[in-house]
């Protein structure tokens, strides 16, 4: 078996739908991953023991999801001092910035790497972690490569297709 060199923790099961696009980017990369809940509020004793328990094994970097409250990245943050990455789930409340103002509010010496609410922000926490493995890893950094590539072609091919629907307006 491959150690995780991500660990992808959430705060709820509820919080998983999120997770997955994260998850998704990082078994497209072919990175290694592990996935968790464990809650700030509800299993603190948990959170910190298994942190501890993933730096020993070999996770290089935690990605945190959480929503309302959301603590979670500030306390995984607080008990190692790996890259932290905090993913704002959007809730029903105040549609997700409860959640970032309370993940991009830390102290300072205590850093989080915040990403934007919702799916977009899962999605870029697990480039922003793609990016920060790649810089010790020459065969990541080709693909972070590619697929930036892949997305100037997408967008060219989009712009092209636009173009042409619009032609013939006067």
């Amino acid at each position: 078996m491959t150690t995780p060199l991500v660990a992808l923790l959430m705060g709820s099961d509820s919080d998983l739908p999120t997770v997955k696009e994260a998850c998704s980017v990082l078994s497209s990369f072919g990175v290694p991953f592990t996935v968790r809940v464990l809650s700030a509020h509800r299993t603190p004793h948990a959170l910190v023991e298994y942190v501890r328990q993933a730096e020993q094994e070999g996770v290089r970097i935690f990605i945190a999801a959480a929503g309302g409250a959301a603590h979670l990245a500030g306390v995984v943050a607080a008990h190692t001092t790996r890259p932290v990455i905090g993913i704002p789930i959007q809730s029903s409340s105040l549609n997700g910035l409860d959640s970032l103002l309370s993940i991009v509010q830390m102290p300072g010496g205590v850093p989080v790497a915040t990403m934007a609410i919702g799916n977009a922000g899962a999605r870029n926490a697990a480039l922003f972690a793609i990016q920060v493995l790649a810089l010790a890893d020459g065969d990541l950094a080709e693909k972070l490569k590619q697929q930036r590539a892949e997305q100037v072609e997408q967008v060219r091919q989009k712009d092209l297709r636009v173009q042409k629907e619009f032609e013939s307006s006067p």
